[in-house]
């Protein structure tokens, strides 16, 4: 492990035996929280500068911890004042490392309210299967394949993104974590993983973004177009008796559901059995005020399972 990617799992560590918590909102509540108190407002705790991002001084967090940040190259410093470029969000008794808040760089490593829902939709499912092999694809954090690796020990789980900076941060999650049974491997989706899996998850994104930064663009017009292709290249690699599980995001346009009906089409020819439940009706309200969703009514976050005979 480089220097850099040691001082952050020696950070994480550190949160972690401290007691450190946080939930991560979504980036239009953060940014309410924090213009609270006036942006210039400095931190006081350890949740103000890992979770909320504000600004601190060096006796707030002690030299070990600044330390530990200038090693990592994750802190800017401006006229005695310092901010954490990283945050750390925990879920149970987990704690990830990811992007600092605003995510406004193309490789930013999300985390928030889609992960917890995607997190919840995952463990309603694990007493329906016991993989052998499992890949979590566009796995930004790792959050998703790093729960299933703890809890299948025995199991070969896959973290696969694109980025290389989201399976840096995955790297060091899943030894944060202690999946150890969690590998990273770099791909386009499956293009470059081979095999079969007996569970395959996902929680890709499903926004258009003007910047296309590949956290947040799912392509396309409502942004359902690298779903879509999840779920074409997940149900040719099912093993027998396998699932997919798929969290994602659709535009509801005069009461119809976009992604769902495109989903249907590929789940028609394939023969395969599958649910589709709508589990948060409205998510990312402000995305509405963009043009390009001027004929939505609402952006709904879904969940598709697939199970292969």
């Amino acid at each position: 492990m480089k220097n850099a990617d040691a001082a952050l799992l020696e950070l994480g560590r550190g949160l972690k035996e401290a007691g450190y918590t946080f939930v991560t909102v979504t980036p239009e509540s953060h940014r309410r929280v924090i213009a609270r108190g006036g942006r210039a407002a400095e931190a006081r705790t350890l949740r103000d500068v890992f979770g909320w991002n504000r600004r601190f001084r060096a006796a707030a967090v002690g030299p070990d911890v600044l330390e530990l940040l200038h090693q990592a190259a994750a802190v800017d410093e401006e006229g005695g004042l310092y901010t954490s470029r990283i945050r750390f969000s925990t879920y149970r008794d987990f704690i990830f490392l990811h992007s600092g808040y605003p995510t406004l760089a193309g490789d930013s490593v999300f985390f928030g309210p889609d992960t917890y829902r995607f997190l919840a939709a995952l463990e309603r499912c694990l007493a329906e299967t016991h993989p052998g092999r499992a890949i979590d694809i566009g796995a930004g954090s790792g959050a998703g394949g790093i729960v299933l690796g703890r809890h299948f020990t025995e199991a070969e789980i896959v973290l696969s993104d694109i980025s290389e900076q989201a399976l840096r941060y995955a790297r060091i999650n899943a030894e944060l974590n202690t999946a150890r049974n969690a590998v990273t491997h770099q791909s386009d989706v499956l293009a470059d993983i081979a095999g079969k899996f007996d569970l395959i998850i996902s929680n890709p994104p499903y926004l258009v973004d003007p910047k296309a930064r590949l956290y947040r663009d799912g392509g396309g017009a409502l942004g359902s177009d690298l779903s879509l292709r999840i779920l074409r290249e997940s149900i040719e690699r099912l093993a027998p008796g396998g699932r997919l599980l798929l969290y994602t995001g659709s535009a509801v346009v005069d009461g119809a559901d976009s992604f769902a009906a495109l989903a249907e089409q590929e789940l028609r020819q394939s023969g395969l059995v599958y649910t589709y439940a709508e589990v948060d009706p409205d998510v990312f309200g402000e995305e509405l005020e963009s043009g390009v969703y001027a004929t939505a009514d609402r952006i709904a976050a879904v969940t598709l399972t697939v199970a292969a005979p």
